[in-house]
């Protein structure tokens, strides 16, 4: 089993890898997809936003919607991964976490980790890596993990 996880993600991909050794190559462990990512927010939406009535006249206006459905896609995304992370911490699979995700995928997923997953995060990479093969992301990464 390994200790060290790295996992390299994106709105659209994240890629968890494994290195048995802070000096080690990196294996690819499991990958998750959101689909959902690339498709448009018109595409996300049923229809229409509905109209509501003012309270005093006879006036109409569409009702804003309150939440953008792509950004609450990301969040759905990010959630999932903080979630599985959280069971496989439990578990005690791996003893360190490294996290390279674009930023504001990053964001998203350290709002969404527990206080007991945050600390075993020891290095966070703003960068989008998710098109690298193993051997490019470790090339990127210091090292000693």
């Amino acid at each position: 089993m390994s200790k060290i996880w790295i996992l390299s993600a994106n709105s659209s991909k994240a890629t968890l890898f494994t290195a048995d050794t802070p000096i080690a190559p990196l294996a690819e462990l499991t990958t998750f997809e959101n689909p959902d990512a690339r498709i448009k927010q018109k595409d996300l939406v049923s229809d229409r936003p509905g109209r509501s009535f003012d309270s005093h006249g006879e006036g109409r206006h569409a009702m804003e919607v309150k939440v953008d459905p792509k950004e609450q896609e990301l969040i759905r995304f990010a959630k999932s991964i903080a979630d599985w992370l959280e069971q496989e911490r439990v578990k005690n699979a791996f003893e360190r976490l490294i996290l390279v995700a674009a930023p504001a995928f990053l964001g998203l997923l350290r709002a969404h980790l527990s206080a007991p997953l945050d600390t075993l995060v020891t290095l966070e990479v703003d960068k989008d890596y998710t098109a690298l093969r193993p051997e490019e992301l470790r090339s990127r990464l210091p090292e000693r993990l």
